[in-house]
């Protein structure tokens, strides 16, 4: 193309954007070949350390339920244990002894045999052991799964969740249409979604979402393909998420001069292509490539920070940190200390008894 029909080019689209008058009778659109949407990114939530870790496998109810039942098993045994007539038969039990091996046969320990010594108790002891298998058998399997993959934080996926955890909002000016656009919607969240919108580069925003509380808006096939590119890591994970809710949704289609005799041919292609699903696949193959090249280059990278770098990289992930354990480590460390302040009470409330003083055989001694 001649240098006169860049110009001219250019004025046609400048036209195009603004919309004049004078324009609108000049211009025209082709088929719609694809459907554009506008979303935010974010940085995803860090999985924070929590001494529930051992409680999420159960929902609330069957912890409820475990207790109610393992305390009216328990009752049920000390009231058992306690009849004289059984006493008579098979001894004294203490009642934290009932209580323990009850416990502990919960928790998969062995039982002692005092307990299904008496016919009376043979059929709620077999129930509560066979209770006891099916529960710490569902508990260790769902607890290997929350050790293993930690529950995220929530994170917010829509304008309204948006707007209560950001200070800021960063996305391309665009001569400011997008903070015009929000600033006279008429829902609240996007007014104040426009309040805190700035101007920015597409790589400078996203740099400062890990930052600060911010998040960046931008179309989501190009915030997917520069996340990939420059963020992902080499697991296939991302610092970066981009929110369910569609911010903006337009139709693409392009701009050609008004009657022109090759629109219907180009309306043929576009429709032959969308209707094919090659717009798709194009945006499919685009982001595995881009993918896999970031892949590469991190190897890359690897293999330059020698042998060590790249062993760290594999196990880093797989291994258990304090994320995963901290909540048996916290019961662990509370039942130490309460079984110390115990002991104490006990040594100071409880005093030894002294062994009585009796007198060793007297010798005779004879003459």
């Amino acid at each position: 193309m001649k240098p006169s029909g860049h110009r001219d080019l250019a004025k046609m689209l400048a036209e195009f954007k603004n919309g004049s008058s004078g324009s609108r009778s000049r211009r025209d659109l082709t088929f719609t070949y694809d459907q554009a949407a506008a979303k935010f990114a974010m940085a995803t939530p860090v999985i924070t350390p929590s001494w529930l870790s051992f409680y999420y496998p159960l929902s609330g109810q069957v912890w409820i339920g475990v207790l109610a039942s393992t305390l009216t098993v328990c009752f049920t045994l000390v009231k058992i244990t306690r009849r004289k007539t059984w006493q008579m038969r098979h001894g004294v039990l203490s009642t934290g002894s009932v209580v323990l091996e009850s416990v502990g046969t919960l928790l998969g320990q062995g039982l002692y045999g005092r307990l299904s010594t008496s016919q009376s108790n043979h059929i709620l002891v077999g129930t509560w052991l066979f209770f006891g298998v099916v529960v710490g058998t569902a508990y260790r399997a769902s607890l290997i799964a929350s050790l293993t993959l930690p529950r995220l934080p929530p994170r917010p996926e829509t304008v309204e969740e948006l707007v209560k955890v950001i200070d800021r909002v960063t996305i391309e000016s665009f001569d400011g249409s997008y903070k015009k656009f929000f600033l006279n919607s008429e829902s609240s969240a996007f007014r104040e979604l426009g309040s805190m919108m700035v101007g920015g580069d597409v790589m400078d925003g996203l740099n400062t979402v890990l930052k600060m509380k911010s998040a960046h808006i931008g179309a989501p096939l190009n915030l997917q393909l520069i996340i990939s590119r420059n963020f992902a890591k080499l697991d296939g994970t991302s610092p970066l998420y981009l929110g369910k809710e569609k911010l903006l949704q337009v139709s693409l289609a392009w701009g050609v001069p008004h009657d022109a005799p090759y629109t219907p041919q180009i309306d043929k292609c576009l429709r032959i292509i969308s209707q094919a699903g090659l717009y798709e696949q194009w945006k499919k193959e685009t982001m595995e490539a881009a993918a896999r090249e970031s892949r590469m280059k991190q190897r890359e990278e690897i293999k330059q920070q020698g042998q060590d770098g790249a062993e760290h990289s594999q196990t880093n992930f797989r291994s258990l940190s304090i994320i995963h354990v901290q909540g048996p480590l916290l019961l662990l460390l509370v039942g130490i200390t309460l079984g110390s302040v115990a002991f104490v009470v006990e040594r100071l409330l409880v005093s030894e008894p002294h062994p009585s003083h009796t007198p060793g055989p007297t010798r005779q001694i004879s003459d």
